[in-house]
This record gives C-alpha cells, structure tokens and sequence, in this order.
C-alpha cells in the first residue's frame, strides 16, 4: 500500500522534528517534506503534492490560515490540518473558512495525530476532542442553522492578508515590498485598503487586530502597549 505523504509546516524546529519521529514509527506514514514558514510550506506543497499537511497556525512571513488558502489554489487535493497551543473557536472558524479539514491542539497525543491523518485522508474530518464537544454543543444550541459555526465572510484579500501580517511583524514598507515581490506604492496602497476595510487607522491597532484575529502568535500581546 502507497503511504500517505506529509508535510510538516512548524516554526519551531524543536516540534517539527517531534512530529516528524512520531510519523517515522508508522509504516503507512511518510514524511514528504519540512517547512519552517508558510511562505515555504506553500511552495514545497507545489512541489511534492503531499496528501497531508500539519499546518502551524502561527507562523512567521506568512500565517498558516493564510498558507493553507493559497496552498489549497495550488494544491486542492491537499488534506489541511491545522495545528494550535489554542483551540479558541474563532481560531477554528478561520481554520475551517481558510480550508482546512482538521484542527489538532498541540498537546495531542501521538496516537491522535496520527489518527487524524489517516481520518482526513479518507476523506472525513478531524477535530480535537474538546473542540469537537464545543461544536457539537453550538449545534444543538442552535438547530435552525446549517450545522457548524455560524462564518463571517473573509473580508480581506490574499495580498492584504500577507500585508497586514507583515506589518503586525513590524516590518517597514521597503521590506515588505522586498518579500512580496511588489513596489513600494502597491504596498502603500495595501496598507490604505487594510484600514479602510478594517476601520482601524494606525500600526497599533492593525496589530492588535492581527493578534485578535490569530494571524500573528499571542505571545506578541506582551510588546503592544
């Protein structure tokens, strides 16, 4: 039987290497690739087309909800797994929005994860226990609407997704011109559109939203004032 490849996007060198000696031990798993951003993971997924990706929801360059919607334009076949120290609903509503198939805590046991790999792989879907209770218990709260969470419209573009990461990151506009690949005033014009759309008129606030929204890690909470 053909294994089932994987592609392991994290940051964090420490937990890529854990997942991907948890995977070695399963004979029907095979480790296709490692990325360190969501930048990287995209393009690897072009690349090795692998059945399976354990995304990291905080990710520098480019946030894995983001990674994961130009991941699956590229690669559709693709099975997304979302990876997270958090399991806030809102957090999994954007995971699920974005394309996503499966939402795993961190902490998950080895045994989990693997599970829910070979889950989605079949086609099914794949939630840790204690998120999957807190869907199940907002269905029956609510049994007039369609079943799972009750999504917002994305509001923002690819490009304006990228751009307001990269601002949350503190990066100047030369900078940011440089990593998307694009002029100084298309950046400008970016940054316009993400206030406008977003009503928030300073750095600050596009941060904070930013944090809010999952895009960049919580721990930058401690450097906003």
């Amino acid at each position: 039987m053909k294994p089932i490849t994987i592609l392991i996007a994290e940051d964090h060198t420490i937990v890529r290497e854990g997942f991907r000696k948890l995977l070695e031990l399963e004979a029907d798993l095979k480790v296709a690739g490692e990325a360190s951003d969501g930048r990287q993971a995209v393009n690897l997924a072009r690349k090795l087309r692998p059945d399976v990706v354990l995304m990291d929801i905080a990710m520098p360059q480019l946030n894995g909800l983001e990674a994961t919607r130009q991941l699956l334009k590229a690669v559709p076949a693709a099975r997304v797994i979302i990876l997270s120290a958090h399991g806030d609903d809102a957090y999994v509503q954007e995971a699920t929005v974005a394309g996503a198939v499966g939402f795993l805590l961190k902490q998950s046991s080895a045994h989990e994860v693997c599970r829910a790999i070979r889950t989605v792989q079949n086609g099914g879907k794949f939630f840790s226990a204690s998120i999957t209770k807190r869907r199940k218990a907002l269905r029956e709260q609510l049994p007039g609407r369609a079943k799972g969470f009750s999504l917002k419209p994305v509001k923002l573009t690819s490009r304006e997704m990228e751009v307001l990461q990269l601002i949350a990151e503190g990066r100047a506009n030369k900078e940011m011109a440089a990593e998307l690949g694009i002029g100084m005033k298309t950046v400008e014009k970016h940054r316009e559109h993400l206030m406008h759309k977003l009503d928030i008129h300073d750095t600050a606030g596009l941060t904070r939203y930013a944090i809010g929204a999952g895009i960049i890690e919580s721990s930058v909470r401690l450097t906003i004032v």
